[in-house]
């Protein structure tokens, strides 16, 4: 039995002003006429059915995303009282999932990545949870390098990888600076650390008790008011008080920095995280003056390699370079695409 367990409480803060809290990235059409949670749904519906596949966001979004996915039942819905980061996210739908399908095999997905080859994610998928179920092992997905990226953690694994094979992890790197990013590049054994992984609901719980006591004994106090049938907005209410005693750490570095169970699927079916407004280069293509130019028209001189997006203005720009300019409704941004990762600090 498998069951996929979708992470969709962000607020897409390096989305400004395009994001919003209530209406964060996961829930905006910028790749496509769906959004980009409607389209992780969808990509794994040939693999799992709607009925088990289970959504965990907060108060704010619920609702929005209830109206985004029809097909799913408001039971699937798991709503957190608080944001505690990943090792409490995903404990908490361990149990919720278990309370369902006793010691599924769950896959936990982020909302908002971009696949390009959805076959071969499905297809890496399925290696996945077999080595998951058979070895009680957790697998995570790790990504061909396609530049020395300072943004992401790395996995290091084996000398002599093979795609789309299971391999042991040997050590999980935090984000390079661009010397050792450069390094890791070249040795070709690192692999981009995509956050998704998948295991048995027994493994990760063993685990989160082994490494993560206090997570542990919380996770257990939940599960009582869980088990007594709650769901949704009331669920919430239960478990607030709870929530409120997780101390805020992710499950990287709770469970699987520290785990002896972690094995590895060495991955190239075409991922992007979406982290800032700066992947809209590896998605959209440029004018001839590398200028990404988004729902508008833009009047240019001397410009070059820009990302532009506005929804009712006529852009001019002269002689600016590596600048990203976002316009909708009354909000105006105007960054340098370098410090794009800051913008999430305008609105904290």
């Amino acid at each position: 039995m498998i069951c996929a367990y979708i992470m969709a409480g962000g607020s897409g803060e390096r989305f400004w002003p395009l994001s919003t809290p209530e209406k964060p990235k996961q829930l905006l059409k910028l790749f496509s006429d769906k959004s980009m949670i409607r389209e992780t749904v969808e990509r794994i519906l040939p693999l799992i059915p709607a009925e088990r596949i289970f959504i965990g966001t907060n108060i704010m979004q619920a609702e929005g995303i209830k109206e985004e996915l029809p097909m799913l039942s408001q039971g699937n819905i798991v709503i957190e009282p608080a944001f505690k980061d990943t090792a409490a996210a995903i404990g908490y739908g361990a149990l919720y999932i278990n309370n369902r399908y006793k010691d599924a095999c769950m896959i936990v997905l982020a909302s908002d990545h971009l696949i390009e080859n959805a076959d071969k994610f499905r297809k890496n998928l399925e290696i996945s949870a077999r080595e998951a179920i058979f070895n009680n092992t957790i697998v995570t997905l790790g990504i061909k390098p396609t530049r020395p990226e300072t943004g992401y953690g790395y996995i290091e694994t084996d000398k002599n990888i093979t795609y789309d094979k299971i391999f042991s992890v040997d050590r999980f790197w935090e984000k390079p600076n661009r010397e050792n990013a450069e390094e890791y590049m070249n040795a070709g054994n690192f692999l981009w650390n995509s956050g998704i992984f998948v295991f048995k609901i027994s493994t990760i719980l063993e685990e989160i008790e082994r490494y993560m006591p206090k997570h542990s004994a919380i996770l257990k106090e939940i599960n009582e008011e869980i088990a007594a049938g709650y769901m949704n907005k009331e669920l919430a209410e239960k478990t607030a008080l709870y929530f409120g005693k997780f101390h805020k750490i992710s499950i990287d570095f709770g469970v699987m920095e520290r785990s002896t169970r972690i094995k590895v699927i060495p991955s190239d079916f075409g991922w992007n995280d979406i982290g800032s407004f700066v992947a809209f280069r590896d998605v959209f293509e440029a004018d001839d003056n590398g200028n990404i130019i988004l729902n508008t028209r833009v009047r240019q001189i001397d410009a070059n390699d820009n990302i532009i997006i506005s929804d009712d203005l006529e852009v001019g720009i002269v002689g600016i370079s590596n600048i990203v300019l976002v316009q909708t409704g009354k909000k105006l941004l105007i960054c340098d695409a370098n410090r794009a990762q800051d913008i999430k600090r305008i609105i904290s």
